[in-house]
């Protein structure tokens, strides 16, 4: 587990946008895992304006809301196909974002472990990490071992999640996610933290047990992690932090 210190949100994602446009340009046929909220967005701002071809990319997302139409604005596709998708030159059909519309959730998971199979697995998942260590949508003490599934979204995920909608009963209660096997089986993974609200929750990452009541510890057991946090992020694993950068650290 490598971690690479910056000094705010934007050279967090300016150091992320680096390493998947080094994967895009190197890899005949990428396949990126995406995320979505409020700390990939500058990540994808970034993306948009390199001179590359998404063209040969498929992508999959970690997930999507369950009862919410793709052309919510609320929705997870809507929000990668207006922030991401829609300005570059990637192949819609190569495009994938879990559906939770559909009556048959169950095989809308299945389905989509098989088109992650199909597409010969993830090179490089893009994640964020919730104040409750949640990775995906896959709460406190979720299994190791899952695999993509319809999840019951915990109070202060939704709360999180409530300044994107009108009301409080709006946030929905329930997605499909990647599940943290699924996520695991990706050759690289590279996590973004940012602000004040994440400090505790990566001071648990670097230093915490490994517990599924922790669901980002999981990634201490997976052998290409990059965290990249900024200095507020950091600020409970180094309080010193005055705003200069100081050496990338390893942890294992």
């Amino acid at each position: 587990m490598k971690l690479i210190e910056v000094k705010d949100h934007e050279e967090m994602s300016r150091k992320a946008c680096d390493i998947l446009v080094e994967r895009v340009t190197e890899l005949s046929h990428p396949v990126l895992g995406l995320a979505t909220g409020s700390t990939p967005k500058k990540v994808y701002d970034c993306l948009r304006k390199k001179p590359i071809s998404f063209r040969d990319v498929t992508t999959f997302n970690l997930d999507e809301y369950v009862d919410i139409a793709p052309n919510d604005p609320n929705s997870y596709r809507f929000y990668m196909d207006h922030i991401f998708f829609n300005h570059v030159d990637i192949q819609t059909s190569s495009t994938n974002v879990p559906s939770g519309y559909g009556l048959d959730l169950q095989k809308e998971c299945q389905d989509y472990e098989k088109k992650i199979r199909g597409a010969g697995g993830i090179d490089v998942q893009l994640l964020g990490i919730g104040v409750n260590g949640h990775i995906g949508f896959n709460e406190p003490g979720t299994p190791f071992n899952s695999r993509t599934h319809v999840v019951e979204l915990s109070e202060s995920t939704r709360k999180a999640n409530a300044r994107f909608f009108e009301r409080m009963e709006d946030v929905p209660k329930q997605a499909i996610t990647m599940g943290i096997e699924t996520i695991l089986e990706s050759k690289e993974i590279i996590l973004l933290a940012s602000g004040l609200k994440k400090a505790k929750a990566i001071e648990r990452l670097l230093y915490g047990d490994i517990s599924e009541d922790f669901p980002a510890s999981a990634l201490r057991n997976h052998p290409n992690v990059k965290i990249i946090a900024d200095h507020e992020a950091l600020s409970m694993v180094y309080p010193a932090l005055t705003g200069i950068n100081t050496p990338t650290s390893s942890f294992k």
